[in-house]
């Protein structure tokens, strides 16, 4: 039988008696049912291969499916598991933020749990962190992706590495380690975790990059598309800006942006079509290359809003703690009583599902 107790976020209610974990593996989840079983198969096998105290948390981003389910049971059977269940879907980047909230240890490892990311790679993730770097960040090398994905992904790789500063092969990639420290002085919004390891190094931080496996889905489909990349090339701006000089507001604002300067590109090239050839009609008296300048700077401008939304967005959620998602409830196998790193959760409140 499950007692509940429902307690303030911000009360101290939840984790592992005694001292905390070492490493907290963190998983979001999205309509994996069929994964999951073989999922925590896995990462059992290469959590008990670490030699030290580890957590899994995984968060439960709004699933449709019998996620939550399979995940009860799971809990109920391992000690070592807690489950983030959100009241829908707010996305990988506050599933990860979540993650973050609501765990203990002093390292930390994300992961996808379409087991397309290896768990076997989560001990290798750590021997480099014990080498004093930290933040290593995987290298999806040999990508069992289709031919769609990874050309978009290596240009907005490139992109990243250039503009950032920080030359990595896989921004993208989910299989990632952290020490505590350095995901404690980032708050994230938007698409803004694949960016961590940017604001790491801009921190100070050392970033090292380590080949890991890929694996083809088994199961279900996959919830990236190339709808991300324009988001992120988005979240790329901003990031830049907040590095240089605090989410979702700049993609409205960007949007159309680039839908302008689409449109002043299309009717700068009628201008010189027109210009070249027969009749050769004269480009200052042509309405065209007025309207290609007008949307030109309108999407300028539209950008800069954007920018200026994300700023007061970021300032209305740091200045009050307000989360970027919602949790429902929190499950975990009635370890006793802890405290979580909670840091901007004083606003939400979750029942805290123990079971016995």
């Amino acid at each position: 039988m499950s007692t509940v107790s429902r307690s303030r976020a911000d009360s101290g209610s939840p984790a592992i008696s005694g001292e905390p974990p070492a490493v907290s593996i963190v998983i979001p989840l999205l309509n994996e049912e069929e994964t999951l079983p073989l999922l925590h198969e896995r990462l059992r096998a290469a959590v008990e291969g670490l030699g030290r105290s580890c957590e899994i948390v995984y968060v439960d981003d709004g699933s449709t499916d019998a996620t939550f389910e399979r995940l009860t049971a799971i809990v109920q059977a391992d000690p070592q598991v807690r489950i983030v269940q959100f009241r829908r879907n707010f996305g990988q980047t506050a599933a990860l933020q979540a993650g973050i909230d609501y765990s203990q240890g002093e390292a930390l490892v994300f992961m996808d749990g379409d087991l397309q990311n290896d768990p076997a790679d989560i001990g290798r993730l750590l021997a480099r962190l014990e080498q004093g770097y930290d933040v290593v960040s995987g290298w999806r090398k040999d990508r069992k992706d289709s031919l769609m994905r990874r050309v978009p992904s290596r240009i907005a790789n490139s992109v990243i590495s250039r503009i950032t500063g920080v030359d990595l092969h896989d921004y993208g990639c989910t299989l990632k380690a952290y020490r505590r420290e350095v995901l404690d002085s980032v708050r994230l919004y938007g698409e803004m975790h694949r960016f961590i390891p940017a604001y790491a190094a801009w921190a100070g931080a050392s970033v090292a990059e380590l080949e890991v496996d890929h694996h083809p889905r088994r199961f279900g489909k996959s919830k990236y598309g190339l709808s991300r990349t324009l988001r992120v090339l988005l979240d790329l701006m901003t990031a830049k800006f907040l590095g240089s000089f605090s989410s979702k507001p700049n993609y409205l604002f960007g949007t159309i942006a680039f839908v302008s300067w689409f449109f002043a590109f299309l009717a700068g090239v009628v201008v010189i079509l027109e210009k070249v050839f027969p009749p050769h009609a004269e480009a200052h008296n042509n309405p065209l290359l007025l309207l290609a300048v007008f949307l030109a700077i309108v999407g300028v401008q539209f950008l800069l809003m954007g920018l200026l939304a994300e700023l007061g967005v970021r300032t209305y959620h740091e200045s009050q703690g307000k989360p970027t998602y919602v949790v429902r409830q929190v499950v975990d196998a009635g370890m006793g009583p802890r405290t979580y790193r909670a840091r901007n959760l004083r606003s939400s409140e979750a029942a805290v599902v123990r079971g016995s």
